[in-house]
């Protein structure tokens, strides 16, 4: 259940009320005459079934070209006593699964998209997290590495620029990741270096017992099979609103560990090494795009389907 609120200019409010009265799934619609401020107009509120949203909120943003109608709020409703029988749209459902609805998916990935100096500041403490796990072959500390790093925020807005044929906003995504991975990279080979001149490596890394070392930097097929399936789990959890399974993606990429190792492997002149974590992060960042991309795309063509003519 969604509530939906919208500022209308007068002229334009029975347009918009016979646009959502005659849905199946709009209830309680109430039309506030003159009480709408900044824009002035009438305040127009109703409560949408979530399998009838799409095609409601895709007639509403067709009224707001020229800037006729004001902005569209959308809000989730956790819960509604008596709200009577909210099924009755048959569109959008498919064997107990609801249609994502599309406008809210893409604000919140937009709205993670914004990299602030804390998106930066996160990922080179994930990375120092990662460097510490992987010098103390912790690997408690690799996985609160890559809880921490917000990296995800840019490859999946990445993919939606992709999907979208937005070519600024896939830049955007693109240059924050590179940016981001590359003062982590940096910032941990300083670490590693002033760890190296301090004489506090721990022994077994000196020695060249690396385990997490070695399983970070070793890409094979598994890497590939884990990095794909992630990504259909990323983009699955974010349609569904599913913040647990987003969290298992996280958890589940070798992005910041392979930043992390990079950063320690040239502080230590471990070249093949290096050579092998640049791989990692390349393979991991490059498959959650794509396969980002094309889920995003394959879900709307199978509810497009499910649409109908």
């Amino acid at each position: 259940m969604l509530h939906v609120r919208v500022a209308s200019p007068a002229a334009l409010t029975p347009a918009v009320v016979s646009l959502v009265a005659g849905d199946p799934g709009v209830i309680n619609l109430v039309v506030l005459p003159g009480a709408a401020r900044d824009p002035d107009g009438d305040a127009i509120q109703f409560d949408l079934a979530t399998a009838a949203a799409n095609p409601v909120l895709r007639r509403l943003r067709e009224l707001q070209p020229g800037g006729q109608l004001g902005p569209v709020a959308v809000q989730a409703v956790e819960a509604e006593i008596g709200a009577g029988d909210l099924d009755r749209p048959r569109r959008g459902r498919y064997h107990g699964e609801t249609e994502p609805v599309w406008d809210l998916v893409e604000s919140r990935i937009v709205a993670d998209s914004a990299y602030a100096p804390s998106f930066y500041a996160l990922l080179v403490l994930a990375g120092l997290i990662g460097a510490v796990g992987i010098l103390t072959n912790s690997t408690i500390l690799i996985v609160g590495a890559m809880v921490v790093g917000p990296e995800y925020n840019a490859i999946i807005a990445t993919a939606l620029g992709l999907d979208r044929r937005d070519r600024a906003a896939a830049v955007r995504g693109l240059v924050a990741l590179g940016a981001g991975f590359g003062v982590a990279i940096v910032v941990t080979l300083l670490f590693g270096l002033v760890i190296r001149g301090s004489g506090h490596v721990p022994r077994a890394y000196s020695q060249g017992v690396r385990p997490v070392s070695d399983l970070i930097n070793s890409p094979d097929l598994f890497s590939v099979i884990v990095a794909v399936l992630a990504g259909i789990v990323g983009v699955v959890s974010l349609t569904e609103a599913r913040a647990g399974a987003l969290i298992g993606v996280f958890i589940s990429v070798t992005t910041i560990p392979a930043a992390a190792d990079l950063g320690l492997s040239l502080a230590f002149t471990s070249w093949s090494a290096a050579g092998g974590a640049v791989a990692q992060l390349l393979l991991n960042v490059v498959v959650l795009i794509a396969v980002g991309a094309v889920a995003l795309r394959l879900q709307r063509s199978f509810w497009r389907a499910r649409a109908g003519p």
